[in-house]
């Protein structure tokens, strides 16, 4: 195979992998509803007293940042690779969601110490509006799920804001429970407890994507079986060893792999062969995206897996 064609046929592989062909009217959609959302609940928290609004409102403003930035950082990674960036510009995605995740857990921390004082000191919340805006809130929220349903199974990315979009719409439903709560019975305390526990559950949802984000930033390994690697390779027909592997990820599924491999001596058109069947075999069990091998005889004195 020509390395023209290999790799218009990995780029081809890569497009249809990461689901590049996006519905941007249902991405627009979604986002003006969101965006719709959260500038009510925001209105609505000052107005009704309410933090449980407010965090519901940066609950909703997160996934509204999100699939923007979704949608905007998947037709960025589409642009082709050239001198300046050689791996393309899959990270927009990554650095986008590190952004949005870091000032999300800030707002969640501010929320919760805002919600500590209104515990000790109480204030009045109109109920009737509490729940007025967070039903509203709960209609756009089922929109949008409906919205981004059949998509969600095609692509991971929308597939992360559909779940976003679900636990939103359960969010509301708390808020609208509070509400009631609020004006059949005046009990004014469930308002901050709400708000913590959205705020809690935003806390925990953004440090588990930081935590991605910096170690795709910091180029850690990619999380793989090495050692099943190793046992798998080196069972193959002329394949000796396999030493100085790297790992690293472009984004969350695009997956780097570069190792030496030592084989028997023999002819380079045979040497591709066996580089061939390993490449294969790291694709189809692994689901790494990039395989780049090089082959020698007994060149190496360190046969260790893992060397700088």
């Amino acid at each position: 195979m020509s390395e023209d064609n290999h790799a218009h046929n990995h780029q081809e592989a890569e497009h249809k992998h990461d689901g590049s062909n996006l519905s941007g009217k249902k991405i627009f959609w979604v986002t003006v509803l969101n965006a719709t959302i959260t500038l009510a609940e925001i209105i609505g928290g000052i107005l009704s007293g309410s933090l449980a609004l407010l965090s519901d409102a940066i609950h909703n403003l997160s996934d509204t940042v999100a699939i923007a930035l979704s949608y905007v950082a998947n037709k960025i990674a589409q642009k082709p690779k050239n001198a300046k960036k050689t791996f393309g510009y899959k990270r927009a995605e990554i650095l986008a969601a590190f952004i949005n995740a870091s000032v999300l857990l800030a707002l969640s921390i501010v929320l919760i110490v805002e919600a500590f004082k209104r515990w000790q000191s109480p204030e009045i919340i109109n109920g009737t509006l509490m729940i007025i805006v967070a039903s509203i809130g709960l209609v756009a929220n089922f929109i949008s799920v409906f919205l981004l349903e059949k998509d969600s199974h095609e692509n991971l990315n929308i597939k992360s804001s559909y779940l976003h979009l679900i636990s939103d719409t359960v969010s509301s439903v708390g808020v609208v429970i509070g509400g009631i709560a609020i004006k059949l019975w005046g009990i004014v305390w469930i308002d901050p407890l709400i708000t913590v526990l959205i705020s809690l559950y935003i806390i925990r949802e953004t440090f588990h994507v930081i935590k991605t984000t910096v170690n795709i930033l910091m180029q850690s390994s990619a999380t793989l079986d090495y050692e099943g690697i190793k046992i798998s390779i080196e069972k193959m027909d002329k394949v000796k060893n396999i030493h100085h592997v790297h790992s690293w990820m472009t984004n969350e599924k695009t997956i780097y792999f570069e190792a030496h491999i030592d084989i028997e001596d023999m002819q380079l058109s045979e040497a591709e062969k066996v580089c061939e069947k390993i490449e294969q075999f790291l694709k189809e069990n692994y689901g790494i995206n990039h395989v780049t091998l090089q082959a020698e005889v007994d060149k190496c004195c360190d046969k260790s897996m893992f060397k700088e």
